[in-house]
């Protein structure tokens, strides 16, 4: 753990800064009001719309792209293999693009309210808007995250259509983040990247719906170019991106805990002693996530076919060594120090103090070695 020591000086400097200043908006609250007074037009892009503008104003890397075909979003009708949703993201933004639609979705992790749902308007003939979704959004995004808005990245058996398939009588999807073997990830979704001998459920649909979990895996591995699957042409690129698709898998677990950590401080604030053993309940589990503790190891090394890996390791910070949290390794594991990244951004720079203090203790035990714990 010695290694990370740094990093937690990196965060100690970084940490405390903003606490005079109020809480700020989300990204998409943020867009919105700048929409709102004129302070921001965006530029309309033949085939892409409105995409390619907010991607550069929230500042999301294109080959972010990350793409997926499955059924499993309140514009399914518009969701088919050959007509796959595409998602981008940066650290505390997503912005999903469906094609023909008439709205972009927007969620945001900030500081004041969690994460925020927004859609926005998507046709040049009209006014340009973006719009905050309450229920809507929540009665899905809700139960993932224990009550609090939440993001989630899923595993499906799809059929032809894209439709998620039962099996048997269990659910028809899987949570998938970091802890999740790549055997059991990625059905819905499209992978471009290699990744060895391992096999993945991605690029591949069930064909027979009496047999959901035989999933059509003939040229479904180690692609390096999805021109076979479906017409890249009215996309922003070509790829979804194995690497990214796994950081985001790490990133929306992250962001559900801070969300949910928040939350619950809030909440619980005038009534710490009956919530303490909850509360610390809950920081020891978004603890043992930032740490990567049941991380699952690489089999053999994966590699994406976009410009997202190096992008986003440039993002930085670094400390005097030229070292990030942001470094890949990709041989043996995800990160090459496991600490979460997710310690860089605001939202968890600006958690409640009884929280952030606990979290920052707890992570100092641990990097110390004070902490002695076999978990650890």
């Amino acid at each position: 753990m010695s290694c990370k020591l740094s990093h937690l000086g990196v965060l100690a400097a970084l940490s405390g800064a903003l606490w005079a200043q109020p809480l700020p908006d989300d990204q998409g609250t943020i867009l919105k009001r700048k929409i709102e007074s004129g302070e921001t037009k965006l530029e309309w892009a033949t085939k892409l719309g409105y995409l390619p503008a907010v991607l550069k104003e929230f500042d999301v890397d294109p080959e972010s792209q990350v793409l997926v075909f499955s059924k499993t979003s309140f514009q399914s009708p518009k969701i088919d293999p050959k007509h796959p949703r595409a998602i981008f993201f940066n650290d505390v933004t997503t912005v999903g693009s469906v094609q023909g639609s008439d709205v972009l979705e927007l969620a945001a992790l900030g500081a004041k309210d969690g994460i925020g749902f927004y859609t926005m308007e998507a046709r040049q003939s009209a006014p340009l808007k973006i719009e905050r979704q309450g229920e809507a959004c929540l009665s899905c995004h809700a139960p993932v995250n224990q009550g609090i808005g939440g993001v989630v990245v899923n595993s499906v058996y799809p059929n032809r259509e894209g439709t998620p398939l039962f099996l048997g009588v269990g659910t028809f999807a899987q949570t998938i983040d970091h802890r999740t073997p790549l055997e059991d990830r990625w059905g819905g979704w499209y992978v471009s990247g290699t990744h060895g001998p391992v096999r993945h459920m991605g690029n591949a649909v069930a064909p027979d719906p009496l047999h959901p979990g035989d999933l059509e895996e003939a040229g479904s591995q180690n692609l390096t170019s999805l021109a076979t699957k479906f017409d890249s042409s009215n996309y922003l690129r070509p790829t979804s991106d194995l690497v990214a698709l796994m950081t985001l898998e790490h990133q929306v677990t992250m962001m559900n805990f801070i969300s949910r950590l928040a939350a619950y401080s809030n909440l619980s604030r005038g009534d710490y002693a009956t919530n303490e053993k909850r509360f610390n309940a809950l920081v020891e589990d978004m603890l043992a996530y930032m740490l990567f503790v049941d991380e699952t190891r690489l089999k053999s090394p994966v590699k994406g076919v976009s410009g997202f890996s190096k992008n986003f390791e440039a993002r930085g910070p670094k400390d005097g060594q030229g070292r990030s949290l942001r470094d890949f390794d990709l041989q043996k594991r995800m990160f090459k120090y496991p600490l979460t990244y997710m310690i860089y951004t605001e939202p968890f720079d600006r958690l409640p103090a009884k929280a952030r203090d606990r979290v920052l203790k707890r992570l100092h035990e641990v990097l110390t070695g004070e902490d002695k714990s076999e978990r650890f």
